[in-house]
């Protein structure tokens, strides 16, 4: 009875360590790292192989292998997340939609962020869209922020896919249009 719990708590560990790199990896590949997608996916597969051969094998005389199975997965998924939230890789923009926006614009740009400012018209009137690109662990202290300059404030955050580097997205952020100028 102990090899079988031995080999249970096996599979959930292991479980619990493919499906973290499978979640990773996933981010990674919608992020654009490819190169890290592709070096977690042969862990990730590795271990799985040993895991579900091991599982398909022996569940007829241990169906435990089973359960084991599925909660290492629904653990690993979990696991997987959090680790994924705490490493918080890429880039994100927050857009901000106040009608504070030029005192709320100069307060970023105060703190050190790059904002790029839209006039616009909302349901209730005219309203300012200010678009604040920053590293996923800064997003919410920018949220943070806004809400306490502008506890009304609508407020979105995307992750960015791709974006322009250098004198290009300086020049996008300032508001100029750098398209169609040379050096």
């Amino acid at each position: 009875m102990s090899s079988v719990l031995l080999t249970c708590v096996l599979i959930v560990v292991a479980r619990v360590a493919d499906v973290s790199l499978g979640t990773i990896r996933t981010i990674m590949t919608i992020q654009g790292r490819r190169a890290l997608a592709i070096s977690l996916s042969v862990f990730e597969l590795l271990i799985w192989v040993f895991v579900v051969s091991r599982v398909i094998r022996d569940i007829g005389e241990q169906p435990a292998y089973g359960l084991a199975y599925a909660l290492g997965f629904a653990l690993g998924t979990f696991v997987g997340m959090t680790i994924e939230q705490r490493l918080a890789l890429g880039r994100q923009v927050v857009r901000i939609f106040t009608r504070q926006g030029p005192e709320m614009a100069a307060a970023f740009r105060e703190a050190g962020y790059v904002v790029t400012q839209f006039d616009g018209y909302g349901r209730d009137g005219p309203v300012q869209e200010l678009f604040i690109e920053v590293g996923r662990r800064e997003a919410h202290k920018v949220v943070a922020q806004a809400r306490t300059l502008d506890a009304k404030c609508y407020y979105m955050v995307d992750d960015i896919r791709e974006a322009s580097s250098g004198t290009a997205r300086r020049h996008a952020h300032n508001g100029l249009r750098s398209a169609g100028k040379k050096k």
